[in-house]
């Protein structure tokens, strides 16, 4: 595992996870272990009905009930003036315009638009007396029509979600050179098309979400306990936006969070919800989500409907690539909606490949449904499936071989500048295909294939040479795209008189190893052991205003931040060391935990540097000020892109449908590599989640009600340990050339490569029988249908 060599000995070690103690002997402090007097309870009211007027509540009977406290509907908070849940990114449309975003309140007002949406919330002394109580509030619904496919809402006669959305319609955006894709089309002379479903997915983290809000009268305060990817975001938009306060006057403390996979950056209603209502009751609130209301409230993920083409010269050339996505956002615009299926997806359609030219449009809708936004790699695992779908099979139609189509297309010529935005800093595809060829022994495969073949079953090989986008960045351009946030992050380093570290980062750690990892990094810098680095995070109160995790950031953004702050404690700790050692600064040297003077063999080591910081006796106080506290804010200059090649092989039962993967490798290029054991484990979890995508989770909704049939795991097909082979995983590195890790993220690639990866598998499987096509999950019927219509039509 090569590192920069300015990185400290530390860098590529398995260290094992500090966390982990306190976590697995249960020690952890979650949102729902947080304990308070006087706490008392919420439960949510919410719509059995997709699509419905609310004609009138009546409180009445249910706040005579035994511990009832309050009941608040959403007339209560439009008295208030609270306003709606804000959309963080804002698209133009093709037209010029910007999207259409109607309000999204936080209890609903006049009309629900989805099974779940929040009707009424019951403040009770415990949550079986709130329960209770909700059953005797009374609503009544104008019942109306629903819609819940994306295409279907694209229909003249689909029932309306919005007033402020005609024709269901967010926005219609674009990117790309659409005359240059057309023509190059015209003279293409092959094309490739596919009609894609990216199915619709639950993001089920272990933990449900959870929110405690209090309110003080000492000092008119607020703080929230809250289960937050980026608690410092979750402040700025309840402050700013829906209840108007100043920021110092609420404080965020999102402490363990068990899993988030991107459902839980958004700032939810309950959050709101329960901060004002705290205020209105003077007491302490508590709420957790079931497992029941995640499935209907927590932000989905996915749901695309995509027609792709690519064009291709006689010898497999790419030429150009030309994509149509209906994007179903849901019944309201969460936080990042909007971003996803634009900037974060047709941004990454050109993969690792030099397609001269592209053009992609993209269609936003609202449905009855829960509203959708960025799960596990957000919009860059829909951009995969696209591509990986798309090469693969013009593979299969040219019979060219399924590497081979990849290195006649590889980018090789580094800075690459891609037709849809991008620039690639660094990569080298051929060695992460070259490596995962060999890892799956795919030499080998035409022997296990005649083998199965003897036992009746069918095995198929699936290729995914995937890219991604991390580290969204840098600020201005983001904000030229729609941002309305910055993309930075902060890392204040504060060393102890004793020399024992601190670490303040606006990062935060919901099952990533940031207390290992970014611990290791600052001790290997100063010359320390581990223990003796400490890392906070996720309290507004204390760590300053950062962004938070998500999008694979946290080691090339937030270890970014740590690094330049580290660089300011070691040209202070120059100046301290120069005193003591009666130098120049610029003769200082600094290695290895110690300060030296250049050429000698006089040093000092860093905690007596760290001491002389704090202790100033005979200290220049008039050139230097005491204390060794630094705090740096890191704004990258670009994306970061990971890669790699993942390789599925499956056999398929074709009397059953099932399909069981066999083998599943994955080579990456992550950059530089901290933590190997992390590294993997964060592989191991994405792969595990993509293949799950893949065969046997899919989000349903009843077409004509809008309710939700998958509404639990005795419908909604989660993966087991028994789903999985051993994974076979590997890396190949080329530092990412403008952060100063040389690091590039990896918690995501695993579930972008492996879906294309195992879909391309299950089509390779059944091509022999007349199988070209199959959409994700290729659950058992499904596959079992396949084959049954190819025997029909051959």
């Amino acid at each position: 595992m090569n590192a920069p060599a300015d990185l400290g000995s530390g860098i590529g070690a398995s260290v094992r996870r500090k966390e982990d103690y306190r976590l697995l002997t249960g020690e952890g402090m979650y949102t729902d272990d947080v304990r308070m007097a006087g706490l008392t309870y919420a439960y949510f009211l919410r719509s059995p009905h997709a699509h419905a007027n609310i004609v009138r509540i009546g409180k009445t009977e249910a706040l005579k009930a035994p511990g009832v406290l309050a009941i608040f509907t959403g007339e209560d908070l439009a008295a208030d003036k609270v306003g709606g849940l804000p959309c963080g990114w804002l698209i133009t449309d093709v037209n010029g315009k910007p999207m259409n975003e109607p309000p999204h309140p936080a209890l609903a007002q006049g009309k629900v638009r989805h099974v779940g949406d929040q009707v009424a919330v019951i403040i009770a002394e415990t949550w079986l007396q709130a329960r209770d109580a909700a059953e005797l509030v009374e609503v009544d619904y104008d019942v109306l029509p629903a819609v819940v496919g994306g295409t279907d809402a694209l229909k003249p006669d689909a029932p309306q979600v919005h007033d402020g959305a005609p024709g269901n319609k967010c926005y219609t955006w674009s990117i790309g050179d659409k005359s240059a894709v057309d023509a190059a089309f015209a003279q293409a002379h092959h094309v490739t098309k596919l009609n894609l479903l990216n199915n619709r997915l639950v993001p089920n983290a272990i933990e449900p979400r959870a929110a405690l809000a209090s309110y003080s009268r000492a000092d008119d305060s607020y703080t929230l306990y809250v289960t937050s990817q980026n608690p410092h975001v979750a402040r700025l938009l309840l402050t700013a936006f829906v209840l108007g306060l100043p920021e110092h006057k609420v404080r965020v403390i999102a402490p363990d969070v068990g899993g988030g996979f991107g459902s839980k950056i958004f700032l939810y209603a309950e959050e709101a919800v329960l901060t004002w209502a705290s205020k209105k009751v003077n007491r302490p609130i508590r709420w957790t989500s079931d497992r029941s209301e995640a499935f209907l409230t927590d932000a989905h993920g996915r749901d695309h409907a995509t027609v792709a083409e690519l064009a291709a010269d006689k010898d497999g050339k790419f030429l150009a690539m030309r994509v149509h996505t209906v994007a179903n956002l849901g019944a309201y615009l969460s936080t990042f909606a909007s971003s996803v299926p634009t900037i974060l997806y047709a941004t990454l359609l050109a993969g690792q490949y030099t397609t001269p030219v592209i053009y992609c449009e993209v269609d936003g809708v609202f449905t009855n449904t829960v509203p959708v936004d960025a799960y596990r790699g957000a919009g860059r695992p829909e951009a995969s499936y696209v591509v990986e779908r798309l090469v693969s099979a013009l593979a299969r139609e040219m019979n060219i071989d399924q590497a081979e189509i990849r290195r006649r297309n590889f980018v090789r010529a580094f800075p690459y500048q891609t037709p849809v935005a991008l620039q690639y800093d660094i990569g080298d595809f051929d060695a992460t295909l070259d490596g995962a060829l060999e890892l799956a022994d795919v030499a080998g495969f035409p022997a296990r294939r005649a083998e199965a073949e003897q036992r009746g079953k069918r095995r198929g090989l699936g290729f995914s040479t995937y890219i991604e986008a991390c580290g969204l960045a840098p600020s201005n351009i983001a904000g030229a795209l729609g941002a309305r946030a910055g993309l930075f992050e902060v890392g204040e380093v504060r060393v102890h008189p004793t020399g024992s570290v601190s670490v303040f980062t606006g990062s935060h750690s919901h099952g990533q190893g940031h207390e290992t990892t970014f611990a290791q990094i600052v001790a290997a810098r100063l010359g320390m052991d581990v223990d003796n680095v400490a890392i906070v995070h996720g309290d507004t109160g204390r760590v300053p205003f950062g962004m938070g995790t998500y999008g694979s950031r946290s080691l090339s953004v937030g270890g970014s931040a740590i690094m330049k702050a580290l660089d300011k404690i070691e040209a202070k700790g120059k100046k301290i060391a120069a005193h003591l050692l009666e130098a120049a600064d610029s003769d200082i040297e600094f290695k290895d935990g110690k300060f030296t003077v250049a050429g000698t063999d006089k040093s000092v080591p860093f905690g007596q540097v760290a001491f002389a910081a704090y202790v100033p006796h005979n200290y220049p106080l008039d050139k230097l000020e005491p204390g060794l506290n630094e705090t740096a804010f890191y704004d990258p200059v670009n994306f970061t892109y990971p890669g790699g090649a993942h390789i599925c092989e499956v056999e398929v039962d074709v009397e059953t449908g099932v399909v069981k993967v066999v083998s599943m490798t994955a080579v990456d290029d992550f950059g530089t590599i901290i933590n190997p054991m992390i590294v993997e484990g964060q592989v191991h979890g994405g792969l595990a989640q993509g293949i799950g995508q893949a065969l046997l989770e899919n989000c349903v909704y009843d077409q004509e009600s809008g309710q939700l049939l998958t509404g639990s795991f005795m419908d909604y097909c989660m993966p087991r340990a028994s789903d999985f082979p051993m994974f076979k995983v590997d890396n190949r590195v080329t530092p990412c050339t403008h952060n100063p890790l040389g690091a590039k993220g990896c918690g995501e690639a695993g579930a972008i490569g492996s879906p294309p990866a195992v879909i391309n598998a299950v089509i390779d499987a059944l091509a022999p029988l007349g199988v070209t096509h199959i959409d994700m999950p290729a659950s058992p019927e499904r596959v079992w249908r396949a084959i049954q219509s190819a025997k029909k039509s051959a």
